[in-house]
């Protein structure tokens, strides 16, 4: 297995991932839709320790979008709410010992009660050495999230000649965290799927056939490897 030589100056400080893979996972193994969101949850737990031990600051996953939540199965939809209620209640305390904070993208309260007072319990916990903001991306969707700030602008008051990027950027989910460096997509897919439409416009994409419950820390670091071989022009 070839070893890939990180330079920790050129370190993403923001990494989103779109996990892909889990179902595809648990059918070659025979299991079900459930176990393979379970398998995928627990390799989240190692990405997010991992990130940590190599000074990344930001991290943001998707999830659940929004058309996945409501067009799944719902058997499929409540092993996950299942196994979200479940980590909130194993990892908050951890969380708040290792200094992570974590953050929703997008509109939980759709959720059914059980979820959101999960949620509301992780969000609440407060860390007193931050060292990763975990963004997890739930009933999300990165147009509807424009749309939002869109209305949101218009409801403030703020006149078009006052409108710019910064401006824009404060209205979104991800306000007052820097864009993604690096978008990863693994199983084999390569598209965005409506993820960070707004905040990806510079960022470097990877796409891989590893399937997300796959996804190694191994597979993370050749990630960010190919990250720090480009030369990274940001529009200039």
């Amino acid at each position: 297995m070839k070893k890939y030589q990180l330079d920790p100056k050129k370190m993403p400080q923001h990494i989103a991932i779109i996990m892909d893979g889990n179902r595809r996972w648990a059918k070659k193994r025979g299991l079900s839709s459930t176990e393979g969101h379970r398998a995928g949850a627990e390799n989240l737990e190692k990405i997010v320790n991992y990130c940590q031990k190599l000074g990344v600051k930001h991290l943001t996953v998707y999830a659940l979008s929004t058309e996945n939540w409501r067009r799944r199965a719902k058997s499929e939809v409540r092993g996950i709410f299942n196994i979200l209620v479940e980590a909130v209640r194993r990892k908050k305390k951890e969380y708040q010992r290792q200094g992570v904070r974590v953050f929703i993208l997008g509109n939980f309260q759709a959720f059914p009660l059980r979820v959101r007072q999960a949620l509301q319990q992780i969000l609440a916990v407060v860390k007193q050495h931050e060292r990763l903001k975990f963004n997890i991306a739930l009933n999300y969707g990165g147009r509807a999230e424009i749309i939002q700030a869109i209305k949101h602008i218009i409801a403030d008051g703020i006149p078009p000649e006052k409108v710019d990027e910064k401006l824009v950027s404060r209205y979104l989910y991800t306000n007052g965290q820097p864009d993604p460096d690096l978008i990863i997509r693994t199983g084999g897919e390569i598209r965005l799927s409506n993820f960070l439409l707004w905040q990806l416009s510079y960022a470097e994409l990877y796409f891989t056939k590893t399937l997300w419950p796959d996804f190694s820390p191994h597979e993370l670091n050749k990630a960010i490897w190919q990250f720090q071989q480009r030369e990274r022009r940001l529009g200039k």
